[in-house]
């Protein structure tokens, strides 16, 4: 029982962050894992039907032994063995965050020994996780700064909305063949451009999303008049989302490559206009500030920091509850230890030197 190292899940955010990245560095590094007090500071403590699902598909990877993954439980044991890599399938059967459950399994099967490929359903755009599109536009690009021929593809075939989901998509992972590297994103360089998109589904009308788009073009130009901002107004055709939905995703790219992100998913009472200049104003506060990384790609880049070979760096904003709670569990499970500073304008700086940590299968 002493080879556990114990997670506290209440820790600050008390949410699914927690195990979500305890039980990926236990596979990663072989270590069982015991979270305690899961989700202790939601309405209802304990396992989810969706974190059950992210649990069962690492357990799957790692052909693992699991104690206590049944639905509300409120502490979980869990010992890995090989990271296996092959082909996966999980049916949420409800609008559980597809990007969720993929956070969990990305820095995992880089470790494999074989190629991957994540059929998951359930939902691309929802509350309270990120968009699918924020994924694909910012996270991925980001992680290339890691290891530039890391090779991760992620294809939606369905977009799928709450509550129903429905939405289907696809993760392709290859394993490293070295150690990631340390990233550096402190160089905001200059801001170029913002681009965006504002989607409609189902029996929404289509003045939503133009409302989303003017609403959001009105604040970039109000600020930056000579900068482009391309927004583009779109609706999701029924063979490629079945239900109604509507929501915003912007990016900033700077000249030295990074990239942020700022959106937002619309549910009961749309209103265009607040969501769009919502997401508008988060992204300016970005831009203004000149941070590299964004509130939202923070925490999924922790887990990263710790891996990597060398001293990584990233200059962002205040950070949030979900970061500092990553940071805990990264330091538990691997003894690295973050450093962080506080600068002018509300800038954070995060800094870590990582283990080095190599796939040796």
């Amino acid at each position: 029982m002493s080879n556990f190292v114990e997670i506290d899940g209440s820790y600050l955010e008390g949410g699914g962050q927690a195990l979500r990245n305890a039980i990926s560095l236990s596979v990663i590094l072989n270590r069982p894992v015991r979270v305690v007090k899961i989700r202790a500071n939601r309405p209802k403590p304990g396992l989810s039907h969706q974190h059950l699902h992210g649990v069962h598909l690492l357990r799957a990877i790692s052909q693992a032994d699991v104690n206590g993954d049944a639905l509300l439980s409120t502490e979980l044991e869990f010992t890995p063995r090989r990271i296996e890599g092959g082909m996966y399938k999980v049916d949420t059967r409800t609008a559980a965050s597809i990007t969720l459950i993929y956070q969990m399994v990305m820095p995992v099967l880089l470790f494999a020994n074989s190629s991957s490929r994540v059929d998951v359903t359930g939902g691309t755009n929802v509350a309270f996780s990120p968009q699918v599109e924020y994924m694909q536009q910012v996270l991925l690009p980001s992680l290339k700064r890691f290891a530039a021929n890391t090779a991760m593809e992620l294809t939606v075939l369905h977009h799928g909305f709450y509550p129903r989901g429905n939405g289907r998509c696809q993760l392709n992972v290859e394993p490293l063949q070295q150690p990631l590297t340390a990233a550096q994103f402190m160089d905001f360089g200059q801001f170029r451009e913002v681009k965006g998109a504002a989607y409609y589904a189902g029996r929404l009308p289509k003045f939503i999303a133009y409302d989303l788009q003017h609403s959001a073009e009105r604040e970039i130009h109000r600020l930056w008049p000579d900068h482009q901002c391309n927004i583009q107004v779109f609706k999701h055709t029924p063979d490629r989302a079945r239900d109604n939905g509507a929501g915003i995703i912007l990016t900033a790219l700077t000249s030295t490559g990074c990239v942020l992100g700022a959106g937002s998913v619309g549910e009961k009472n749309i209103d265009g206009h607040m969501i769009g200049s919502n997401a508008s104003c988060e992204l300016a506060g970005y831009i203004k500030n000149e941070v590299c990384v964004d509130a939202h790609l923070q925490d999924q880049l922790i887990i990263f920091m710790a891996l990597a070979k060398g001293c990584s760096r990233m200059r962002t904003c205040a950070l949030s509850k979900h970061t500092r709670t990553a940071i805990y569990v990264a330091e538990q499970m691997t003894g690295v230890k973050f450093n962080i500073e506080y600068g002018d304008f509300g800038q954070t700086f995060v800094s870590c030197e990582g283990l080095g940590h190599f796939n040796n299968v």
